[in-house]
């Protein structure tokens, strides 16, 4: 039957309705908060974007953040909203100050969207704005004004307030995790020097900007100091570690670009041509760029982003002289890396040694890597390996927050995950037993070891991030000591050979539940002891409990729940501190008195899991 296509078939959604409905749109992803890019961190995000905007105009060098639970405070001391203008730009789509390049230059927010958004996807919402005396507070709930209050005297200093609340009818049962918003905070302070941020009553605060970035999210000494150079509306700070890959950090207007774009494209063009011109040499673009970590920041304004979210610069604007940012960044760069090279001979050299050490050991390998790929395509990415999804890159050629790849161990747990998973956007890779421990060995394993080849190839990973293939790399293994030992076998191989997967955010671990506990009314999953605790106090007397050791013993029809909309995952994260030469040397390198001591001093001796739940189950009688 044809649907019928009548004037009443056309319909026009309200502002809030049509961001509820499509909230992709405007915050890329919901999520639960598990990543650092889901949808609860942007609605933060797009608060703090207006915050910050203020202070890079010359107003208000502090902000307070707050997160109670669900609940998120932001307060700044910029110029306020004027009065008159608060229902507006809270909830007036194309409505804001920023369309005026004389109030507002070089701005993160232009398109008069954000805080809409926040607004439409928060069950709460208020704004209250304090200007030359007087304060104006609206509150809305879902987009919609529930009090619109008179403006009042008030004694408070100039500035905005948000509080909101994420709805839980879209994001689900969500969970901010610190750690993500403390990853936001740094990269505002790390782009505007000056500016303190307090968030649950922690101060960040950078002095050296860029320099302070590096610092922080190296993971390792650098082989030298780092490069830092400064111009007007450009900044860029350049290091190398020893090792292998490559992470970029790049930002506009203070908007941190994850899918970089324009001006990172012209960074890395600009630095391998001005580093052949500097040494008079043709190195291979890969040599040189081995192993670099590198920040670059850009201010322009009316900047073209390729979507809401803007993790990606868009802008080819052309000037007389060709695209206006990739002219800019280039003869900035070709200038003033030049000239510090010059100035700082030690630095040149080094770097002209780790740039020919790398061109060595890939010329070493280029047979081993020849015949390593024939083999990758010989395999092919449709058999029993590798279960591939369906959707890797979205419209903007983005990689697809959704798309997955679980890395799992065995048939039967492949198979469990591989029988219920959403073919769409997740995917599932099954290693052959344990993997080789691979620290201290050479890149050259991972195209001689077979399960490490392919593996390499799956993701697409080769030549770097750019190409990777999924959003998410999830590590599943069985909750025993084997698959314990197999969880750091693996991620022992990212840490070595692929660092800026971790550092970047891609790389998870499965949780499944460790205890079923169920009556004949109800089941329960624990993912800890104290989960299994409380359900046997839920469902005495008597409940029946099984522990779960392999993926494999968990049901399809059970398994689909642990990895679909409430899939546990937990990320990978390297912290300030974290070395990861001297992590892996201590956990993955020889079995020294050390870490047998260690062992030794942690070791804790279990009783029978079984007895000790009888007893439980007894004593709840």
């Amino acid at each position: 039957m044809t649907a019928e296509y009548q004037e009443d078939s056309i319909k026009t959604l309200e502002w809030q309705e049509h961001i509820r409905r499509r909230p992709g749109m405007y915050i890329g992803k919901l999520g639960d908060g598990t990543s650092a890019d889901d949808g609860i961190y942007i609605l933060i995000k797009e608060v703090l974007d207006n915050s910050v905007d203020e202070y890079m105009m010359g107003y208000g060098r502090e902000i307070v953040l707050t997160q109670e639970e669900k609940l998120v405070t932001i307060r700044d001391f910029g110029r306020g909203v004027p009065l008159g203008k608060v229902v507006d730009v809270s909830s007036k789509m194309n409505t804001g100050a920023k369309y005026d390049s004389k109030a507002f230059k070089k701005s993160v927010g232009l398109n008069g969207v954000g805080i809409k958004a926040v607004n439409a996807l928060s069950s709460h919402f208020t704004i209250e704005s304090y200007r030359d005396g007087k304060s104006k507070k609206v509150i809305f709930e879902k987009g919609i004004i529930t009090s619109d209050l008179p403006e009042q005297v008030s004694e408070e200093p100039n500035g905005t307030l948000v509080s909101f609340t994420p709805d839980e009818q879209l994001f689900g049962h969500f969970h901010y995790i610190p750690e993500h918003i403390e990853g936001l905070l740094k990269n505002y302070v790390f782009l505007n020097s000056g500016l303190v941020i307090r968030f649950n009553g922690q101060k960040f605060f950078s002095k050296n900007g860029l320099l302070d970035l590096l610092g922080e999210t190296m993971s390792t000494p650098g082989l030298y100091p780092p490069i830092h150079l400064k111009g007007e509306d450009i900044e860029i700070a350049i290091c190398h570690e020893a090792g292998y890959g490559e992470e970029y950090y790049s930002y506009v207007n203070g908007q941190y670009t994850t899918q970089g774009g324009t001006h990172l494209q012209a960074f890395k063009e600009a630095y391998g041509r001005t580093i052949r011109e500097f040494f008079h040499k043709d190195f291979d673009a890969a040599d040189i760029r081995t192993s670099i970590v590198a920040a670059v920041s850009i201010k322009v304004e009316e900047p073209v982003f390729e979507s809401q979210t803007k993790t990606r610069l868009g802008s080819k604007d052309m000037g007389p002289e060709g695209p206006t940012v990739y002219k800019f960044i280039t003869d900035f760069l070709k200038k003033e890396l030049d000239n510090y090279l010059h100035r700082n001979q030690e630095t040149a050299d080094i770097l002209l040694r780790k740039i020919v050490e790398a061109e060595k050991e890939r010329k070493a390998m280029s047979g081993i890597r020849k015949l390593a790929r024939e083999r990758a395509k010989k395999v092919s990415l449709h058999n029993s390996k590798l279960r591939d999804c369906r959707v890797h890159f979205n419209d903007n050629h983005d990689r697809a927050p959704e798309s997955s790849i679980f890395i799992t161990e065995g048939l039967s747990a492949s198979g469990s995950i591989t029988k219920c998973r959403d073919v769409n956007s997740q995917a599932v890779f099954s290693l052959r037993g344990k993997p080789l421990n691979s620290y201290g060995l050479t890149k050259k394993v991972v195209y001689e070891n077979e399960e490490f080849n392919l593996l390499q190839a799956a993701l697409n990973i080769e030549d770097g991030l750019e190409n990777l293939r999924y959003n998410k790399v999830i590590v599943a293994t069985d909750a025993d000591d084997d698959g314990m030992h197999i969880r750091l076998l693996i991620l022992t191989f990212f840490l070595q050979f692929f660092p800026d997967l971790v550092k970047n955010g891609h790389l998870y671990i499965l949780q499944t539940p460790l205890f079923r506990v169920r009556n004949k009314k109800k089941t329960l999953f624990c993912y800890s002891e104290q989960e299994r605790h409380a359900a046997i106090q839920e469902l005495k007397p008597n409940p029946e409990i099984t522990r779960f050791k392999g993926l494999g013993e968990i049901s399809e029809d059970e398994f689909k729940h642990f990895i679909g909309p409430d899939i546990r995952l937990e990320p990978v994260k390297i912290k300030k501190g974290d070395n990861i030469r001297d992590m892996l040397e201590f956990y993955m390198g020889k079995n020294t008195p050390d870490r047998q001591n260690f062992i030794i001093d942690n070791l804790r001796i279990e009783e029978d899991p079984v007895a000790e739940l009888e007893k439980e189950i007894t004593l709840g009688e």
